[in-house]
């Protein structure tokens, strides 16, 4: 399914300083029967979000006023490892988050982030930290792609690297066919010009 087009996005950013934070945290593995990917932003950080009765939890980051669709996640090392459901990338788009800036990150996560329309910025860890103190003092975080540049209040803090044919399907919104297609048109249509005229009965 193609993505929302990343050019910017600006917000407040959650803070969550906790390293090792899994795939299980962010889509509880009970919820993988649910097969439609629309609505899956409900289920993120469920059990951070919610106690055993279905209540908000008092002061957990997400259930600050403000907070409920952060734009930017600023995490603790090693965010999304664990199992490689690509719903747990799903859950963060569904919540409105579209870029989490962390010191790491699990392999297979950082790719499904890619794929599906989030940038995941990886940092040293001292800047992490001075960026997890200023989402915790509720500055604005600005993420541009279009430059690959982290600004923070307005402010240049740091520029990033995002593998240049993922910015580009970034950009644009092309999911991996599309990407294929608009990348390689030229050498799909001589291929099949070529086919054509070895195998036209595959065209009739």
């Amino acid at each position: 399914m193609p993505a929302q087009p990343f050019i910017t996005v600006s917000g407040l950013a959650a803070a969550m300083r906790e390293e090792n934070i899994d795939t299980d945290i962010i889509f509880p593995a009970r919820f993988l029967l649910i097969t439609a990917r629309a609505g899956l932003g409900r289920y993120a950080f469920h059990d951070r979000r919610f106690n055993a009765q279905g209540r908000e939890v008092p002061g957990y980051v997400l259930n600050r006023p403000g907070y409920a669709a952060p734009p930017v996640i600023v995490a603790g090392a090693n965010f999304g490892s664990g199992s490689s459901r690509e719903q747990a990338v799903w859950a963060l788009v569904g919540l409105g988050t579209r870029a989490v800036i962390a010191s790491s990150f699990g392999e297979i996560f950082f790719s499904n982030c890619l794929r599906n329309g989030v940038v995941p910025i990886r940092l040293p860890e001292a800047d992490v930290a001075v960026l997890m103190d200023a989402a915790e003092a509720g500055a604005a975080f600005t993420v541009d792609l279009e430059a690959q540049e982290l600004r923070v209040e307005g402010q240049p803090i740091r520029k990033f690297v995002i593998a240049p044919e993922r910015r580009l399907a970034m950009l644009n919104g092309w999911d991996e066919t599309d990407q294929i297609l608009n990348q390689y048109s030229d050498d799909i249509a001589s291929f099949e010009q070529g086919q054509r005229a070895v195998q036209p009965w595959l065209y009739v």
